[in-house]
C-alpha cells in the first residue's frame, strides 16, 4: 500500500489491513460510474492482490441538503446503469440507505481496507473525514473527477484562471491518462450482503424516497454513462467543428451539455479529453477554447471550493468586490423583485425570463445566458448580500449540475470571483456589468426565445 508516486491517492486513515476479510470495499459516492474511474481501478488492484472480491456500496442519504426530485431521478438513472455495468464486470453494488459514513462502516467490518472518491464540497467531504476517524481499517481516497490533482496543481486558493492554467498545463500530460480496464480475480455478485434496495428500478425506488417534489424530474436529460456517451459522440461529430467561433450560439445548442453527468461522476474526464482530441485533428482551436473550459474552468472551481471553507457564503468574495459592492448599496434600483418574483420568471425583461424558463423546466441554462442571468439578479436585488443568497438558492434548487463546486465558483463569479475591476458604475461598482444590448451583440436573443419555448413545451409544460 504505498501510494506515494500517486498524487491522485491519499490515505485518509492509516492502518493495517484486515487480515480473513471476505472483500475489498469500494464506496462509490462522488464518482458514479463503472468505467474510467481511478478509485475502482485501486480497489480492483488492491483486491486482486488479496484474492479477494470488490463489494461496492452507493449511500443514498434522502436527507442530502437542497436536493430534490429532479436531482434524485437523474441520479438513480445513471446509477441503475453503473450498477448493470459492474455486474458485467463481476463487482456488485449494494444500496444502503441512511447515513453515508454509518453506512460505509457498517460494511466495513468484512472488508481488508475501503476505497472511495473524492468530494470536493460539504456534507459528502466531511463524511470521509468522519469515517476515517472511526474505521479501524486503512481508507484511501482517489481523485477520480479532475484532470490533475487538486492540490497538485495548487497548494493555495488561486485567483484567476490566468493564475492556475499554467499550473494545470504543468502536469497535464503526465496526470491525464485513461484508467485501463482491469477484470477482479474474484467476482462479488454472490457475496451475502443485505441490501436496503436494487438499483434496477429506479423509478420505483425514486417513488419510495421522503425527499422534496416541488421541482420535478425533466425529459431533457436522462442520467447515465450512456447517455453522457451519446451526448460526447454526438458533440465531437456534430459541434466540436466551429465551437470556438459558434459556442455562444444559443438559439442553436452549440455546447456539449454535459455538465450534469460530470456533476454526478456518470462520465469520466480522461474519456471526454481523448474523444474529443482524437476527433479534433486540424480544428486546435475549437479543441483548445473546449479544453478551457473543461479543464482550466472546472478545475479552478475546484481549487476554490477546496480551499476556501466559506464557499457558499458571501464573505468569501475577494475584498475589493465586498468594498465596491457595499459603497454602492444603496443606489437606486430602477427594478426590484422577490425571490419568488425571480423564480416566477414575472420581471420585466423577456431575456431573462427566457432563461429562468429553461432552467426551472429543463435543469439547465446555456452558458452564454448564466451570466446574464446572474448579474440581473445582483442588479434587481435590494442588496448584494440578498442577491447572493438567492442566485445559489435558484442555483442549487433548478440546476441539475447545481450544488456543483463550477456551479459554486460561477455564482461567486458574478459578484467579482476570480475577476478583476472594471469601470465604476451605479450598483455594481467596479463589479463586471452585463446588460441586455451586449447581449444581443453576443447571441440571436429572439432564436433564444423561441428555441425556450420548444424545450418548455417538450416538458409538457404551457408557456410561462
Amino acid at each position: 500500500m504505498d501510494y506515494d508516486d500517486d498524487p491522485r491517492v491519499h490515505v485518509m486513515k492509516g492502518a493495517s489491513p484486515r487480515r480473513g476479510a471476505d472483500y475489498v470495499l469500494h464506496w462509490m459516492q462522488s464518482s458514479q460510474r463503472a468505467d474510467d474511474n481511478a478509485a475502482l481501478h485501486l480497489a480492483l488492484l488492491e483486491a486482486n492482490a488479496r484474492d479477494l472480491p470488490v463489494l461496492s456500496v452507493f449511500a443514498l442519504d434522502d436527507g442530502y441538503p437542497s436536493a430534490n426530485e429532479r436531482h434524485f431521478a437523474f441520479m438513480l438513472e445513471g446509477l441503475a446503469n453503473a450498477a448493470e455495468r459492474l455486474e458485467k464486470l463481476g463487482v456488485r453494488l449494494v444500496g444502503r440507505r441512511g447515513s453515508p459514513p454509518e453506512t460505509v462502516a457498517a460494511l466495513a467490518d468484512r472488508a481488508a481496507l475501503v476505497v472511495t472518491d473524492t468530494a470536493y464540497l460539504e456534507p459528502a467531504r466531511g463524511w470521509r473525514e468522519s469515517l476515517a476517524e472511526d474505521l479501524d481499517v486503512p481508507l484511501v481516497r482517489v481523485e477520480s473527477d479532475v484532470a490533475v490533482p487538486v492540490e497538485l496543481a495548487s497548494n493555495k486558493r488561486e485567483w484567476a484562471a490566468r493564475t492556475i492554467r499554467p499550473k494545470i498545463a504543468k502536469h497535464l500530460d503526465d496526470s491525464l491518462e485513461r484508467v485501463p480496464r482491469l477484470e477482479p480475480a474474484r467476482d462479488s455478485l454472490a457475496l451475502d450482503v443485505e441490501h436496503d434496495f436494487d438499483f434496477t428500478d429506479p423509478d420505483r425506488l425514486l417513488d419510495s424516497l421522503s425527499i422534496e417534489r416541488d421541482v420535478p424530474r425533466v425529459k431533457r436529460f436522462r442520467g447515465g454513462t450512456a447517455e453522457a456517451r451519446a451526448r460526447l459522440t454526438g458533440f465531437v461529430r456534430a459541434l466540436l467543428d466551429g465551437y470556438a467561433e459558434n459556442r455562444a450560439e444559443a438559439d442553436r445548442r452549440t455546447s456539449s451539455e454535459l455538465s450534469p453527468y460530470l456533476h454526478f461522476g456518470q462520465i469520466g474526464i480522461g474519456e471526454i479529453v481523448a474523444k474529443v482530441r482524437n476527433a479534433g485533428e486540424g480544428i486546435g482551436t475549437d479543441v483548445d477554447a473546449y479544453l478551457e473550459e473543461l479543464l482550466c474552468r472546472r478545475e479552478l472551481a475546484r481549487n476554490y471550493t477546496w480551499f476556501e471553507k466559506r464557499y457558499a457564503k458571501y464573505r468569501a468574495l475577494p475584498d475589493w468586490a465586498r468594498k465596491t459592492l457595499a459603497k454602492h448599496g444603496d443606489d437606486e434600483r430602477p427594478h426590484r423583485y422577490t425571490r419568488a418574483e425571480l423564480d416566477a420568471a414575472e420581471t420585466h425583461d423577456p431575456y431573462w425570463n427566457a432563461a429562468m424558463r429553461e432552467m426551472k423546466h429543463t435543469g439547465y441554462m446555456h452558458n452564454a445566458l448564466r451570466m446574464y442571468w446572474g448579474k440581473k439578479v445582483l442588479e434587481w436585488s435590494n442588496t448584494p448580500e440578498y442577491a447572493f443568497r438567492t442566485l445559489l438558492w435558484l442555483n442549487d434548487r433548478y440546476f441539475i449540475d447545481g450544488r456543483d463546486p463550477s456551479s459554486y465558483a460561477n455564482c461567486a463569479w458574478v459578484f467579482g470571483l476570480h475577476d478583476r475591476p472594471w469601470t465604476e458604475r451605479e450598483i455594481f461598482g467596479t463589479v463586471r456589468y452585463m446588460n441586455a444590448r451586449g447581449l444581443e451583440r453576443k447571441i440571436d436573443v429572439e432564436g433564444y426565445m423561441r428555441l425556450v419555448d420548444e424545450l418548455v413545451a417538450a416538458e409538457g409544460i404551457g408557456e410561462g
